[in-house]
């Protein structure tokens, strides 16, 4: 049984950093993982994503500010935000085997995922 499960998300001012970590157990193979955050009324969006091998993707409203990572050894994703502003107040899910309209991990193919994590609340205001 897939078990993912998110911490790190806190309240922090504008400009400010967090670090999410995804601790995942059950999981024997995925060939994609990501970053997905929500608003109360909005659609469930993804952040960012990487594959087994390492390749990462990322929404254009996060990149060059989000890092996506993975320690296989430790079966634990990271999230590394930088720069936050308060539109990225929502609540961060981990998600493992994502579903994809075309072969490939990439934030832009990526319609949703066979687990998810319970979340993680990440506000950003002043």
């Amino acid at each position: 049984q897939v078990q993912l499960v998110e911490s790190g998300g806190d309240s922090v001012q504008p400009g400010g950093s967090l670090r999410l970590s995804c601790a995942a157990s059950g999981v024997t193979y995925s060939a994609c993982m990501g970053w997905f955050r929500q608003v109360p009324g909005k659609e469930r969006e993804a952040v960012a994503t990487i594959d087994r091998v390492g390749r990462v993707t990322y929404a254009d409203s996060v990149k060059g500010r989000f890092t996506i990572s993975q320690d296989n050894a430790k079966n634990t994703l990271y999230l590394q935000m930088n720069s936050l502003q308060p539109e990225d107040t929502a609540m961060y899910y981990c998600a493992a085997d994502l579903f994809t309209l075309a072969p490939g991990c990439y934030v832009a193919v990526v319609t949703g995922a066979h687990d998810w994590g319970q979340g993680t609340q990440v506000t950003v205001s002043s």
